[in-house]
């Protein structure tokens, strides 16, 4: 709640800005240090921003205008033609694509590999992985895969946008760089878009910072200062998400009609044990399968809490049929992300949905 925050100063409020401006005044001798001059690279509402996210994540963040430009951001920063880097096989298919159509096209060798591996490191100069992996749901054990990657003499890089850093700090269990995209439940409300990368060592966030530079993937000082505020209540929306998503779970895991269904906070998830030793929070994110597309399809226009939405992690549930973008999943696969609409509201939307499709 207080993470990016002044210090406290009498008539000042808590949280100042949005700081708007693309120059600014200089010296006549030109820029001196630590005073800003151009706002692509020098903006006090996003430093701020940086701050709280850093603060959070164990380490120094650098924003950036999109989940997108981030991952992209990292990728492009650290690997040149001759190199291979790991992309997960079950994580966000844009990453995945990005990974084979750019970086591939450019002379990198991509190899997609499940979350859960096996990992094959000879010759890796960077690993990514996405846990809980997007929408899979599938976790790795970091602090492991890390030690694995760091004898091989890779980097480990870790998507954190599912998890946030109040679910999980992959950059304590030994990552070397963490990437995210904010415009999902870390700052919860569905009205901006935004990302970060973040890392400890002075090396690698100077090559963060250069690259923005250069590329001008800058997020505005309006988005940097709404996400800013709304990183207050990101502890307290995560309870209410992860509370939903066990009951959630807990209906599903019972009805009939339902396969497939993931939670990492359910004791019969396959990824319990990893998830419960390395995450602070479960996010609030569940899949499930039903056996069609046209199944699924029904059950997102039948329900009235769970909106429609290709999105996750904010204050509404919403849910979409992945396959429909591209995902390598199965036709009738759904990811629900919880609100924090009442529980037993949830639950009975979401059955009125599940009875309105199986009806077909």
């Amino acid at each position: 709640m207080h993470a990016g925050q002044p210090a406290p100063e009498p008539g000042r409020p808590f949280l100042p800005g949005p700081t708007f401006a693309a120059p600014y005044h200089l010296a006549p001798d030109g820029p001196r240090p630590d005073t800003d001059a151009y706002g692509r690279t020098d903006n006090p509402t996003v430093r701020a921003l940086e701050a709280a996210i850093g603060g959070l994540e164990g380490g120094e963040a650098v924003a950036f205008a999109s989940g997108m430009a981030a991952i992209t951001g990292a990728l492009l920063a650290f690997l040149r033609p001759g190199d291979t880097v790991l992309v997960p096989a079950d994580g966000y298919y844009k990453t995945r694509a990005f990974a084979e159509d750019v970086l591939g096209a450019r002379g990198v060798t991509v190899r997609a590999v499940p979350t859960t591996g096996p990992y094959e490191l000879s010759g890796v100069r960077l690993v990514l992985v996405e846990t809980p992996a997007n929408p899979g749901l599938d976790v790795v054990d970091l602090a492991a895969l890390a030690g694995q990657v760091h004898a091989a003499g890779a980097l480990l890089a870790v998507d954190n946008t599912t998890a946030t850093p109040l679910g999980q700090t992959p950059l304590a269990l030994g990552a070397d760089l963490v990437v995210a995209s904010g415009t999902k439940a870390l700052t919860g409300h569905s009205d901006l878009i935004l990302g970060y990368a973040a890392a400890t060592d002075p090396a690698t966030v100077a090559a963060l910072r250069d690259w923005r530079a250069m590329t001008g993937g800058v997020p505005g000082p309006f988005e940097a200062w709404l996400a800013h505020r709304s990183m207050g209540t990101l502890d307290l929306r995560l309870a209410r998400q992860e509370a939903n998503a066990a009951a959630v779970a807990e209906y599903l895991a019972g009805r009939a009609g339902v396969t497939g269904l993931r939670w990492p906070g359910r004791p019969a998830d396959p990824g319990y044990a990893t998830a419960r030793a390395q995450m602070r929070r479960i996010p609030g994110v569940v899949t499930f399968e039903l056996d069609s597309a046209e199944r699924a399809t029904a059950f997102l226009a039948a329900t009235t809490l769970v909106a429609s939405a290709t999105s996750f992690g904010g204050l509404h549930s919403s849910a979409d049929r992945r396959a429909q973008f591209g995902d390598r999943v199965a036709p009738g696969l759904i990811r629900l992300s919880c609100g924090c609409e009442d529980a037993a509201d949830l639950v009975a939307d979401l059955a009125a949905g599940l009875d309105a499709a199986l009806r077909h």
